[in-house]
Formats: structure tokens, C-alpha cells, sequence
């Protein structure tokens, strides 16, 4: 029996981990996606340096081809290839998704590449 005057709590840690699940599931999905974020980010840059590289040598289909397998069948990505001066730049654009690869948010990221042009002939 307890002391005169305690009130009884037991279950009370129970009730608020109830009220507080749903909080801390939004807190994990929301932090879950700035790190989809800046791996998008990382993803963009390194495939358009490795397109640009591959573009800067064997031309316009290297690089679409090389964009491609460095960003991964789950992304959606676009590349757009071309030589501006004595540079091969390329821009690789992917679609930053909700939660995992494949569920579109609409936010786009960009990454830029450049090499100098080194064109087999």
C-alpha cells in the first residue's frame, strides 16, 4: 500500500512515449532527408566530374553513359553535355526523393563538372 498523500504514476512513462512517438518518427523522417539531400548533392557532383572527364575524351555519348552509371539506376537524374571554349562542362541534374530513391519530392539538384577538352582523334 502506498504512503498516505503519493499519487500512483505507474504507467505514466508509457502514456508519454505514446504522445511522443509520433514526434520523434517526424524528427528521424525529417533528418533522414537533409542526409538524402546532401548525398543528392554529393551524387551530382561526382557524376558530372566523371562525365565531363569522359566527355572531355571520347565525346557527347561517353558522357551521357558515364552520368548514368555514376548516379545509379534508383535516381533520377538528366545530364546535359557540351564544350564551351576549351572546357568540356557538364551539368547532371537529379530529383532529390521522399524518404528513399524513387518517390519524387519535385526539389532538384545540380552538380557541375569540367575538364579540358582532350578529344581522341
Amino acid at each position: 500500500m502506498p504512503p498516505r498523500g503519493r499519487v500512483r504514476d505507474g504507467g505514466q512513462v508509457a502514456i508519454e512515449f505514446v504522445g511522443m512517438l509520433p514526434l520523434i518518427l517526424l524528427l528521424v523522417a525529417a533528418v533522414w532527408e537533409c542526409v538524402l539531400i546532401g548525398y543528392a548533392f554529393s551524387l551530382a557532383g561526382n557524376a558530372a566530374d566523371e562525365a565531363a572527364r569522359a566527355g572531355a575524351v571520347k565525346g557527347d555519348g561517353a558522357c551521357q553513359a558515364a552520368a548514368k552509371r555514376h548516379v545509379g539506376g534508383a535516381w533520377q537524374a538528366s545530364a546535359e553535355c557540351g564544350t564551351s571554349g576549351d572546357l568540356y562542362m557538364v551539368t547532371v541534374t537529379l530529383n532529390v526523393p521522399v524518404l528513399v530513391p524513387g518517390l519524387d519530392t519535385g526539389l532538384t539538384v545540380q552538380g557541375h563538372g569540367g575538364s579540358p577538352n582532350e578529344k581522341e582523334e
